[in-house]
């Protein structure tokens, strides 16, 4: 069998500019490498009408249960202004003891992580009873439309059993082995829109100021204390993101006004139960002020929580007993392909140290990288026993 070396294997998966949606061959390169230690792959590529095409790779090793999956993706952000970096951003070069490299952090060096540790695992237990699946996007950094959700759909239909998921995330604030991230909070994304009536700023009664009426709306809903958290989640909150007024004159009373809002909400809520209630407070101002309003909005994902069950706690203890640190159980940061995967799998996510990625000289260190291959190694090894 050949040996997969996982700092080889990340900066081969870092040469590629696959810069989301674009797949620039990374997808094939991978499945070569997977189909000779023993997988059966099928790269799967969806179409939605309005966006980007998609390549995603499903691999699977084995056909009894369990099938323990690992997740993760090989899209990335673009690297900004090349010359503000101290290496090509995809000629990947170690340095102090680091690897640098667009994706080095976010995610193509955990992807090397778990084959790597796939292939020694396979070397070891020839005859191991159970199923190694791999699910790889190239839509995790884009709209996430013909990615992984796509792929669990494909997954359903096909009656594809999935007994526990790890997705490899750069979860980790600081040091390796401090997070694990068991759930995620939920987001919504809110385009209002208040119609007025235009007229001169000196008659103010002859014309109808979207303006003040968005300032009142914007006011209300942000004020809204949502609830305190729960054990799991931290509070939900709502942020305004943009105001917009598209009025090129100083003494004219606009027709419209415009803002955008996102909440992170936890599960006590509901993408629907938002919306109603935000509803109510939107018509309420609106008819008191005589105007109407229009809302968009766009859920990319609704709050869900794996509750830790044996698996979670011995992936746990394994991170202990390699990092020194007993990782945390947490919901924090933004969302990722989890909230996809859970409605086919219970599962969890703990990858890298997350400082670096989308940043200049996104970078991991070698030892974190080693360590993690080992991590995930010491899973495979304990779920088979």
């Amino acid at each position: 069998m050949q040996k997969l070396n996982e700092l080889q294997l990340a900066k081969e998966l870092i040469r590629f500019p696959s810069i989301t949606p674009i797949d620039a061959g990374v997808m094939k390169f991978l499945e070569k490498k997977l189909k000779k230690i023993g997988f059966k792959t099928k790269i799967l590529e969806f179409k939605e009408k309005g966006f980007h095409p998609v390549k995603n790779l499903y691999a699977r090793l084995g056909t009894k249960t369990p099938n323990f999956m690992f997740a993760g993706h090989l899209d990335i952000v673009p690297p900004g202004n090349i010359n503000d970096w101290t290496v090509n951003p995809f000629k990947p070069s170690v340095k102090n003891g680091h690897l640098i490299g667009r994706g080095a952090n976010d995610m193509k060096s955990s992807v090397a992580a778990f084959v790597s540790a796939v292939n020694i695992f396979l070397s070891k237990n020839k005859k191991f009873d159970g199923s190694i699946s791999l699910l790889i996007t190239g839509d995790e950094e884009g709209d996430a439309i013909n990615g992984t959700r796509k792929v669990v759909e494909y997954l359903k239909k096909r009656k594809e059993k999935i007994n526990f998921c790890l997705v490899g995330e750069p979860t980790n604030p600081n040091k390796l082995g401090e997070m694990i991230k068991i759930g995620r909070r939920g987001s919504l994304t809110g385009n209002l829109t208040i119609f007025g009536q235009q007229g001169h700023v000196a008659y103010p009664q002859r014309a109808n100021n979207p303006s003040t009426i968005i300032v009142k709306i914007l006011k209300e809903i942000k004020d809204i204390n949502f609830d305190r958290g729960t054990k799991n989640f931290q509070p939900t909150n709502l942020e305004v993101t943009k105001i917009n007024i598209n009025n090129t004159a100083d003494n004219v009373i606009p027709k419209l006004a415009e803002a955008t809002f996102n909440i992170r909400f936890n599960n006590k809520h509901s993408s629907n139960s938002l919306k109603k209630r935000l509803n109510k407070i939107f018509n309420k101002i609106t008819k008191k002020n005589k105007s109407s309003f229009k809302i968009n909005y766009r859920v990319s994902g609704e709050a869900f929580l794996t509750k830790p069950n044996k698996t979670t706690f011995m992936v746990q203890n394994i991170i202990k007993k390699i990092t020194k640190i007993k990782p945390k159980l947490s919901t924090t940061g933004g969302t990722s392909d989890l909230r996809f995967i859970k409605d086919i799998s219970p599962g969890l996510e703990f990858g890298l140290v997350g400082k670096t990625m989308h940043k200049v000289d996104e970078a991991v260190s070698l030892k974190d990288l080693k360590n993690l291959k080992k991590i995930y190694l010491n899973i495979l090894e304990n779920y088979f026993k």
